[in-house]
């Protein structure tokens, strides 16, 4: 005769007691890999499930990727904390995770003040299987037509708005820090007109060119 399953509990929350952390459905989590050589995995608890009598504790997940574990591979727009919410579930031992984390949506990332260990950031979903990405395109900036990567320090021109890198625009990083005023080349003229017409009427000037800087 076979031996019926021993039933499960499904649990609102758990403490995991070697990181002193309580864990529920939807929380970021940190994971031992197989290989102690790679980062740690980061997945997103969907369940958690114990025995009848609160013990061997599991936790049901979906894994987040790091860009080079995707089928292209990283790629110079994909910032350094960047994640794919991937359509990888699998079950796993309370007893692999390592900590807990947080993944941002990329627009409170890119406001956040100061960057932690633990802070990520997903913009996309990730198809295992297929390589597929949703959404498939984002806005591109600059004039190399780059999606944004919050790592790199970019200026945005007063005329078009649009962002660039300093290197595309022939320009170090230094210089960049230091401008109070950039227009592109294509507003060039027209945005020198518009400063003699600036300075004409006043001899001083708080504007200042917006940057996005790398955050550690």
């Amino acid at each position: 005769m076979v031996k019926a399953k021993a039933p499960r509990r499904t649990l609102d929350s758990y403490a995991v007691k070697h990181i002193n952390k309580i864990i529920k459905a939807g929380d970021c989590v940190l994971m031992r890999p197989a290989d102690q050589s790679k980062p740690q995995y980061v997945s997103r608890i969907e369940r958690i499930e114990a025995d009848a009598r609160g013990g061997n504790v599991k936790v049901h997940v979906r894994w987040y990727y790091r860009p080079e574990e995707s089928i292209g591979g990283r790629r110079q727009f994909h910032g350094s904390k960047e994640l794919f919410l991937s359509d990888h579930y699998d079950v796993q031992s309370a007893d692999t995770i390592e900590g807990k984390c947080t993944v941002h949506n990329f627009k409170s990332y890119t406001k956040l003040d100061a960057v932690g260990n633990d802070d990520f950031f997903c913009r996309f979903e990730y198809n295992s299987s297929t390589g597929a990405f949703n959404p498939d395109r984002v806005a591109v900036y600059c004039k190399c037509e780059m999606p944004y990567n919050p790592d790199d320090l970019m200026v945005q021109c007063e005329g078009c708005s649009d962002w660039f890198h300093p290197a595309c625009i022939e320009m170090t990083a230094e210089e960049a820090k230091r401008l109070d005023h950039f227009f592109c080349e294509s507003c060039s003229s027209e945005g020198q007109k518009k400063l003699q017409n600036s300075h004409a009427a006043s001899r001083h000037s708080d504007t200042k060119v917006d940057t996005k800087r790398r955050r550690r």
